[in-house]
């Protein structure tokens, strides 16, 4: 572990969220807590409720809340895990022996008798944090209010798609629009919806507002039951992963596109970068990253907090076709 090294950090998203939720229930349902250990000052971000609070209790329940995860114990104790960029979770079975090993990347961690649950980051920039909360009716305060594509009508999307006018990539990775879908996914989304990442949400049509909908369901669907196949065990830390070979567009600059042949493009804009197809999804043209730079400052977040909370710029009031062109 401690010769790991991340090349990229990105963060997980609804797919690798998942699989998350399947491995940690198959191991942890009914299992009794021996201890909770938090390790960094700094990862425990909320008050009123001990670790020794859940000490003995068995977990009954394993979930997500857009991008963070929900272990649910008896008595109505949550563990709410966010594992923003570069946490990563990791299971030992057999527990090891009870000392910190891994240095400063080892956040907190949680004995079962069967194994070891624990919560690493490998970058110096400690962003992973841990909740705990007493009382379900109180873990709506962990939710950023995005709306899961899978439950949606096509009604309810296209509300929510179109509320405020934003460039479709911005749309899609605000958590406070969506639900789960981040850097690399909507990348993949928008390739397989035929769709400009900077086309204006005011300027779509019904068909593209629908094509978008259905691109979403199908590209989430699809990685959510592909990573289960990918990834049989518990989730290796370099297991989760905003670069996989099998994309089509995310993480793929300047590798021929998958339905045409063309390289892939990519607009990088302070921390965040995106990957499009310019003939499969811009009729040909290239986006220009100093004809974007007044449009990408308007409306895409600083920094991944930012992104992260849902910490919005004021909506766009843009004029006109709603495409960027180069």
């Amino acid at each position: 572990m401690s010769g790991m090294v991340y090349a990229y950090f990105d963060m997980p998203e609804l797919p690798d969220i998942e699989l998350y939720v399947t491995r940690l229930a198959e191991r942890l349902l009914g299992e009794k807590l021996v201890s909770m250990r938090i390790f960094s000052p700094f990862v425990l971000r909320s008050v009123g409720v001990l670790p020794t609070d859940f000490t003995g209790l068995r977990v009954i329940s394993v979930s997500r809340i857009g991008k963070r995860l929900v272990v649910g114990f008896e008595e109505e104790l949550f563990v709410v895990i966010h594992l923003m960029i570069a946490g990563r979770l990791q299971w030992q079975s057999p527990p090891p022996p009870e000392k910190r090993a891994w240095g400063k990347v080892l956040l907190a961690c949680w004995r079962f008798d069967r194994g070891q649950l624990g919560l690493v980051e490998m970058s110096p920039k400690k962003r992973a944090s841990v909740h705990l909360v007493r009382g379900e009716a109180n873990l709506g305060s962990q939710s950023r209010g995005g709306l899961n594509v899978f439950e949606a009508t096509p009604g309810e999307f296209r509300q929510r798609l179109t509320r405020e006018n934003r460039t479709l990539k911005r749309a899609l990775t605000n958590p406070a629009a969506f639900d789960g879908i981040g850097n690399a996914y909507s990348d993949e989304i928008l390739f397989h919806a035929r769709l400009s990442p900077v086309r204006l949400t005011s300027a779509l049509s019904a068909d593209e507002v629908e094509r978008l909908r259905i691109a979403a369901i199908d590209t989430l669907a699809e990685w959510r039951e592909k990573l289960l196949e990918l990834v049989p065990n518990f989730p290796r830390p370099a297991d989760i992963t905003a670069f996989r070979p099998e994309f089509c567009v995310h993480g793929r600059f300047g590798k021929p596109c998958r339905v045409c042949g063309a390289p892939v493009q990519h607009i990088v804009y302070a921390e965040n970068e995106t990957n499009y197809c310019a003939n499969c999804q811009n009729e040909g043209r290239l986006l220009a990253d100093r004809s974007l730079s007044r449009l990408l400052k308007s409306d895409w977040p600083k920094t991944l907090e930012a992104m992260v909370e849902g910490q919005d710029s004021p909506p766009l009031g843009v004029e006109g076709r709603g495409q960027a062109r180069a």
